[in-house]
């Protein structure tokens, strides 16, 4: 592998490009070339099951497929067949279709712990829906996040405490309060200090690591003690860790949830489901006042709930998510074993469940490094392996993840020269990559 010959000269153009028109040069942060090495950000032509395209002719092994949402893989037939069904028959109507109908059915079948449920375009939008319906039905204005957790909303309410906070007026981010994962006792400590004024508790149910014993539990009986709304954001979590996300899985009943990603493979679609008497606050067969929950005009564009219903279908019938485990427990075996095989195990380390593996870069301190994570996104570029994380797709057969393993052995070789030398400025051919929240650009 030799990264000095791995050039990209169309993509360098096409991102010239982005920045003249976009701000940012992407519709998502998380998508920004920042956070690759400097000009080497493919810009993609098309993709296939596990692996795409850039429009310099290069192919990829594709981890974290459209930021976790292509669990399937890209052009999946199934969920393109259901799509193509739609396609001729309209997308957008003046009322309801009967899309909407069935689609509801499919998804409160899919997640049964669920009694209701409103369809949207993204996340942010229906985790801004669930908060805005906790306020009305507890009439309380607090919102206390998981301070661990690394994103709920692109909406005041939570950006407004991350560093890129400018033009959020100070009086909203007060409003929202952070408890740590993990720990009930802090947490009740909060909602004493904040006694009647903390609306909901708002968290993935879990992460990086599992829940510790009895603590999702525990957050339910605490949210029923202090009449607080409890919510879980499942964007990740849903249909990658059981069919009915978390919340299936750990056995614990949220008062809402929210789902997206995953749920369309790459389609826009998301979800708000939870308790009858909490998302008629929403509807029109209640007594009290009314609450604007969701209202989008593209929220039930018939091929998206389409594409929905197939991906839960498929995942049922077809044992997707123990697919997704199987699949990424050979992936982090083979990169560990990899990484110790060069000398640096405690340095590249992989880490989450075995469906949504994310890796760490560490310095020769032990400490996260953006230099070390340009050095090794780089020799991963060279080497045909696209991998912001190591999120699997069901697409991802035996011989990527053997290709992939072997990829990582020699961007480890590189590695362990960098530490030895106790700099990987020479290997970086330019800035490192960025966090995506800083308040500077």
């Amino acid at each position: 592998m030799d990264t000095e010959e791995f050039l990209l000269p169309r993509s360098r153009t096409a991102n010239e490009r982005l920045h003249a028109m976009i701000p940012g040069g992407a519709h998502t942060y998380a998508k920004g070339d920042d956070q690759w090495p400097e000009n080497l950000a493919p810009v993609i032509s098309h993709g296939s099951g596990a692996h795409v395209w850039d429009i310099d002719g290069n192919r990829y092994i594709e981890y974290g497929s459209g930021l976790r949402s292509v669990s399937l893989g890209h052009a999946h037939p199934r969920v393109l067949e259901a799509v193509r069904r739609e396609l001729d028959r309209g997308s957008n109507f003046v009322r309801p279709s009967i899309v909407e109908v069935e689609a509801a059915e499919r998804f409160l079948a899919t997640v049964p712990t669920a009694e209701m449920v409103k369809f949207a375009k993204n996340g942010s939008d229906v985790t801004t829906a669930a908060v805005r319906l906790a306020r009305a039905v507890t009439g309380r204005p607090r919102v206390a996040i998981c301070g661990d957790h690394p994103f709920f909303s692109v909406d005041d309410w939570f950006i407004g405490t991350t560093p890129m906070s400018a033009g959020i007026p100070a009086a909203t981010t007060e409003l929202t309060v952070a408890f740590p994962y993990g720990d009930l006792a802090a947490t009740e400590e909060l909602l004493t200090r904040y006694q009647d004024e903390v609306a909901c508790l708002i968290l993935e149910p879990a992460g990086h690591t599992e829940p510790p014993p009895g603590y999702l539990a525990g957050l339910r009986e605490l949210a029923d003690r202090h009449g607080c709304v409890l919510i879980f954001d499942e964007m990740i979590t849903g249909l990658r860790w059981s069919e009915a996300g978390a919340q299936g899985l750990y056995g614990v009943v949220p008062d809402l949830s929210t789902f997206g990603k995953a749920l369309g493979n790459g389609f826009a679609v998301s979800a708000l489901a939870g308790r009858r008497e909490l998302m008629e606050w929403g509807g029109l067969r209640h007594s009290g006042e009314r609450v604007f929950l969701l209202s989008t005009t593209h929220g039930a564009e018939t091929h998206s709930l389409a594409a929905a219903m197939a991906v839960q279908t498929t995942y049922a019938e077809e044992g997707i998510t123990a697919q997704l485990h199987a699949l990424g427990e050979r992936l982090a075996a083979g990169v560990r074993a990899a990484a110790a095989g060069m000398g640096v195990g405690d340095h590249v380390v992989v880490r989450g469940r075995a469906s949504n593996l994310v890796f760490a870069t560490l310095d020769e301190h032990g400490q996260p490094s953006q230099g070390y994570r340009t050095l090794f996104l780089r020799q991963l570029l060279a080497g045909g392996v696209l991998a912001p994380s190591f999120v699997v797709s069901s697409a991802l057969g035996d011989a990527d993840i053997d290709r992939t393993v072997d990829v990582v052995a020699q961007a480890c070789a590189v590695y362990r020269k960098a530490l030895d030398a106790a700099d990987p400025t020479p290997w970086l051919a330019g800035r490192p990559v960025k966090p995506v929240f800083r308040r500077l650009v």
